[in-house]
């Protein structure tokens, strides 16, 4: 048992992170708190983000919204960021001091990809699963849960009636969405984003945790075949006949 434990985080230390995009109201920011300390990895997520605003003095409801910064303010948090934690910017020009949506974007970017670099993290939202798309040894994860379920999560944890939980998660949506679409012509609902989907309308969270900590080892195993070894067909032969459905629409014919 040891050793397959052994095995399992020798597999899962050859990964860099994990990127959780969320259903708001799924319970992936619990879910992503909970894997970061079972790793004992570095979590990126909105408490890092919250605590930069109130350093600036300015409301929570600013550094949510991605799409609705201005340039100033976004100015003022990435490189605040520095101070309250270094590993979160590249080099101390990293930000473009201009009053563009896209410049913001831009220094987004490359914070994100400062945190890749170091390794060992699960960042939380932040359109990681798009940045970070294209490099193999990071996991990328969608939580999701009936909406029904979101509301209850949503009235239980933020003391919200019924009606104000579902508009609270409503909005939430379109601005997360907003941004991914604006920047990567992506829905944050295609699961070809992401390695895994996890639907929370059943399974705890520990069991969610559980279920990335395996894909985090299975894909480990992966890094090193070739991308022609990967996918669906990979290993599998032609069928020995033709399938039922080819047939009988031939013969339909």
């Amino acid at each position: 048992m040891n050793d397959q434990r052994s095995e399992k985080q020798a597999l899962i230390a050859q990964m860099r992170g994990v990127t959780i995009s969320r259903e708001y109201g799924s319970g992936g920011g619990e879910i992503a708190r909970r894997l970061a300390t079972a790793l004992s990895w570095k979590l990126i997520d909105h408490e890092v983000v919250v605590r930069v605003a109130q350093s600036l003095g300015v409301s929570e409801s600013e550094v949510e919204v991605h799409d609705e910064y201005t340039a100033s303010f976004a100015t003022r948090l990435l490189t605040t960021m520095s101070t309250v934690d270094p590993s979160m910017m590249v080099t101390d020009d990293a930000v473009d001091i201009t009053t563009t949506e896209e410049s913001y974007h831009d220094a987004l970017v490359r914070v994100v990809d400062s945190v890749a670099r170091q390794g060992k993290f699960v960042l939380v939202g932040r359109g990681g699963q798009a940045i970070l798309a294209n490099q193999h040894d990071i996991l990328h994860i969608r939580i999701v849960a009936p909406m029904e379920k979101r509301v209850q999560y949503v009235m239980q944890r933020e003391g919200l009636d019924e009606d104000t939980a579902r508009s609270r998660i409503q909005q939430k949506e379109r601005q997360r969405g907003r941004y991914l679409h604006t920047h990567y012509h992506e829905h944050a609902d295609d699961p070809h984003l992401y390695d895994l989907v996890i639907n929370i309308s059943v399974l705890s969270i520990d069991h969610a945790v559980e279920l990335i900590c395996q894909a985090l080892s299975d894909k480990a195993t992966r890094l090193a075949v070739s991308e022609q070894e990967l996918g669906p067909g990979a290993g599998f032969t032609r069928y020995a006949g033709q399938p039922a459905d080819f047939v009988w629409r031939q013969e339909d014919q």
